[in-house]
């Protein structure tokens, strides 16, 4: 029987898929959402984070059976959300992105932080971006992209 998924707001039948294999290869083979990356594969780096309930999640360590009627929210779909938008707005502003490969993970992680927390000080945005590793070392970049969006550095 398949499996039902909401990503993005639209749902995807998933046949041949256990219960059991982590979202994010579910994501990226047999949804095509291949903006959500593998970096670490044990919930460390980031790289695979997507939205749960405004909640960032570690797709490379959440089962597919724990998003059964969940709407998932990956970085191809985070401009829907006011906050997202805000924050790709302020990616390009304050010139994040290097390689590049972690930033998917970066954004989702600050969306949920902005969910949280609209107005975050240094040690929340500290707090909030926490298990998301960037070897490009864009760290003051991001902060002060996630202050932009937040309506704080401008």
């Amino acid at each position: 029987m398949p499996i039902i998924l909401s990503v993005n707001g639209q749902k995807h039948s998933i046949d041949n898929a256990a219960a059991d294999v982590p979202l994010l290869w579910v994501l990226r083979d047999m949804v095509g959402m291949t903006g959500t990356k593998f970096g670490c594969g044990v919930g460390l780096c980031g790289a695979c984070g997507v939205l749960i309930g405004g909640q960032r999640f570690f797709s490379c360590q959440t089962p597919l059976r724990a998003v059964i009627g969940r709407d998932v929210t990956t970085i191809e779909g985070l401009g829907e959300d006011p906050h997202g938008a805000a924050l790709q707005q302020a990616w390009e502003e304050a010139d994040v992105v290097q390689c590049g490969y972690c930033q998917p993970g970066q954004l989702i992680a600050a969306c949920a932080l902005l969910k949280a927390n609209p107005r975050p000080d240094d040690a929340a945005i500290d707090e909030g971006m926490s298990g998301n590793l960037c070897r490009c070392g864009t760290y003051p970049r991001i902060r002060k992209a996630v202050k932009l969006a937040a309506g704080g550095g401008r």
